[in-house]
């Protein structure tokens, strides 16, 4: 699956391939985001909504 990600050292938004779904947090106050990796290694996070998240899971 392919997700938009901001690429902090370049400046723009970069569509990546997601190679990790994470939450964080405890019950009731969670954060749910989208791993993936940039060309050259390095690392890009979105935090998406939950509704988005579980749908990714399918």
């Amino acid at each position: 699956m392919k997700h938009s990600f901001y690429d902090v050292k370049t400046k723009q938004k970069v569509t990546a391939e997601v190679t990790e779904f994470v939450s964080y947090g405890d019950e009731g106050r969670k954060r749910y985001a989208f791993k993936a990796k940039t060309a050259d290694g390095r690392n890009l996070t979105a935090f998406v909504s939950e509704a988005d998240w579980k749908k990714a899971q399918k």
